[in-house]
């Protein structure tokens, strides 16, 4: 496993539209890793793999910390509710911005062994879904942002 490159905004990588995964090679093993490893040492929720270079549709989440969700060509079946607040992002470093999305989603997508599975989030796990899904179709949160884009802050003793 290996911390790859975060793409940043500006990159055209990250404006383009990924493409299916049709079978799990030991490279889409090894890519996988890789963003789970990446994400984690980012201190990121989600991580698409355009942000690491890769026109696949392959998303990690993990909102809890210790909860991986690996989601292979996900695709949206239902959305409900509204919830605004606070997205950042880890190919936008520094900045946050406010955005409105869904509060629920229910999606369909393959796992690691290309098994296909449904699964539903509410609130940060929505949230942090749409966000992911929207990098797979070349859009980053910053062209959905309510208001201008901050600086975020970070808490001293954290610096």
């Amino acid at each position: 496993m290996a911390v790859r490159n975060i793409r940043e905004m500006g990159d055209e990588v990250l404006n383009k539209t990924c493409k299916e995964v049709k079978e799990i090679t030991p490279r889409i093993q090894e890519l996988i890793e890789d963003m789970l490893e990446t994400m984690y040492e980012a201190n990121g929720v989600g991580l698409a793999a355009p942000q690491v270079g890769v026109l696949k549709r392959i998303v990690v989440i993990d909102v809890t910390g210790e909860d991986p969700l690996v989601l292979i060509n996900p695709k949206i079946l239902e959305t409900s509710g509204e919830q605004t607040g606070n997205e950042g992002c880890l190919s936008v470093p520094g900045k946050t911005g406010i955005v409105t999305r869904p509060n629920y989603v229910k999606i369909q997508a393959y796992n690691e062994k290309m098994e296909l599975f449904e699964l539903e989030g509410m609130e940060l796990l929505a949230r942090a879904i749409f966000h992911e899904l929207d990098h797979l179709d070349g859009k980053l949160y910053v062209e959905l942002v309510e208001g201008e884009l901050e600086d975020l802050e970070i808490p001293e003793d954290e610096v």
